[in-house]
């Protein structure tokens, strides 16, 4: 094979790499919002759906006419670690009314191809008063406009809705206000990932809290298994099928999760990652790729060198309560039986009383509660930490980010790394960045030489490396399954 041939197939096979990473981080791309990566999945798109396919079971929609792609990516379970936000500051997540307002909202769109602002919210008004099982919808007061808001600028951002003409925050303070959009149905019906449409499975309004898992369960069946995804000894399934099945729910975990442990995995599901076949299988996909597979006794965990399937960070100096979650992933550890809600509390106070110029929002009287609240849904979202009953235990991979030494500037040999910037803008910045260096993720995200360092340690768990960023999806409309 020629030189010339030999780099067009590498190139290829980067590319292809680069665009599963794309997809995973986020499964809806437009040409609009970032044409360079919608130009790497549309030229690769028969190698990347043929992969999606094989390794997850996930369908890949690529329209190059209407430019966009969408890789629907299913969940056997809910996962509401990854809800829609807010694109507002604070990036706080869906509300039950938002989503309420997201669905009625994405309804009326379907069959108006071009609409104003206060059109499309008379139609809401009129839809909610409509169906008594919706909260009606009260355009005159300030914060139903601000959900409203909130849901018309996620489905901005989806590229499902376009402003022609006005601003869509401008309806916040007046319900008069003036905005032209232009909607894309087809691409507002890709919106939603679950195999089964909500409306085959409607039940009585009063029925629906007692059957939510059935429901639930209802949506995310996917009949190409037959009954191996239910399980349970009743379950009717081909061994074509669940080998299917076994493959696609171990992989889809592995690349849309922070770490796959292998107390997680089924007997069935640990049987095949153990298999000859299955650990073929699963270092193929992860070399093809792009991945760095660490595999320990307790689990797997993936590593992205580019970052480029990374939606989130940790540690991460751009968030307190992942600030705030390092420095008590730390205590934890040497709570052999885990923390109970009291320590935990009190372990948010002397951060607290230890900078007090930072973490403002939370200086108040039930601060360090909400404090070591959020940062333990932090440990819990990236698989470092999990409830059991009242109390919070580290899992294995938590080992990674055991302090093992400090190390100065001046003992590093280098020179330290420009002030840091307070992410809120802040005067404030200096005990933000004190905050940050006590835990450690200022070297770690800024790859300086200064400050103290976190590094893996071994210990009892088998667990070893450093810092990390992990793998997972971008916000799906209902946390990862629709």
């Amino acid at each position: 094979m020629s030189t010339l041939a030999n780099q067009l197939v590498v190139a290829e096979r980067e590319e292809v790499a680069r665009g599963i990473r794309l997809l995973l981080a986020r499964p809806l791309i437009t040409e609009r919002a970032d044409p360079a990566a919608f130009g790497v999945v549309r030229r690769r798109k028969e190698p990347l759906t043929k992969w999606f396919d094989y390794t997850c079971g996930w369908s890949l929609v690529v329209e190059p006419r209407r430019g966009y792609a969408r890789l629907v990516k299913v969940r056997s379970t809910a996962d509401a670690s990854r809800p829609a936000r807010r694109l507002r500051s604070g990036r706080a997540p869906f509300d039950r009314r938002r989503y309420v307002l997201l669905c009625v909202v994405a309804a009326e769109l379907l069959s108006v191809p071009v609409t104003t602002i206060g059109l499309l919210a008379d139609r809401v008004v009129q839809a909610t008063a409509a169906d008594p099982a919706l909260p009606s919808f009260d355009t005159s007061g300030k914060q139903e406009r601000m959900a409203f808001v909130d849901v018309l600028k996620l489905l901005e951002s989806y590229g499902a809705l376009v402003a022609v003409d006005g601003v869509t925050d401008t309806f916040v303070d007046s319900a008069d206000a003036k905005v032209l959009y232009r909607v894309d149905a087809t691409l507002l019906m890709r919106l939603p990932a679950a195999p089964i449409g909500a409306s085959r499975l409607s039940v009585p309004p009063d029925e629906v809290p007692l059957r939510f898992e059935e429901l639930m369960t209802g949506l995310t069946r996917e009949r190409r298994y037959g009954g191996a995804a239910s399980g349970g000894e009743q379950a009717v399934a081909s061994e074509t099928q669940r080998n299917l099945w076994l493959r696609h729910s171990v992989l889809r975990r592995l690349f849309d999760d922070p770490v796959l442990y292998r107390e997680d995995l089924t007997e069935d599901e640990l049987a095949y990652v153990a298999s000859p076949t299955g650990r073929q299988i699963l270092r193929r996909s992860v070399e093809q790729a792009g991945f760095v597979l660490e595999e320990r006794v307790e689990g797997f965990l993936l590593i992205d060198p580019d970052a480029v399937a990374t939606d989130a960070r940790f540690p991460d100096d751009s968030s307190t309560a992942r600030v705030a979650a390092l420095l008590l992933l730390e205590q934890i550890h040497d709570m052999p039986g885990g923390a109970m809600p009291e320590q935990l509390v009190a372990i948010g106070s002397e951060l607290l009383r230890r900078f007090p110029r930072w973490a403002k929002a939370y200086q108040s009287a039930d601060g360090a509660g909400r404090l070591a609240d959020d940062a333990v849904r932090v440990l819990c979202d990236f698989g470092l930490a999990q409830r059991v009953g009242e109390r919070t235990v580290v899992r294995p991979a938590a080992s990674r980010y055991r302090v093992v030494g400090a190390t100065t500037t001046a003992e590093a040999g280098t020179a330290g790394p420009a002030d840091p910037v307070d992410p809120a803008g802040s005067a404030d910045a200096a005990a933000t960045a004190d905050a940050a260096s006590a835990a450690g993720c200022m070297d770690a995200v800024a790859g300086s030489g200064a400050g103290r360092s976190v590094e893996g340690e071994g210990g009892p768990v088998g667990w070893a490396g450093g810092p990390v960023d992990v793998v997972g999806g971008s916000n799906e409309l209902a946390g990862g399954s629709s």
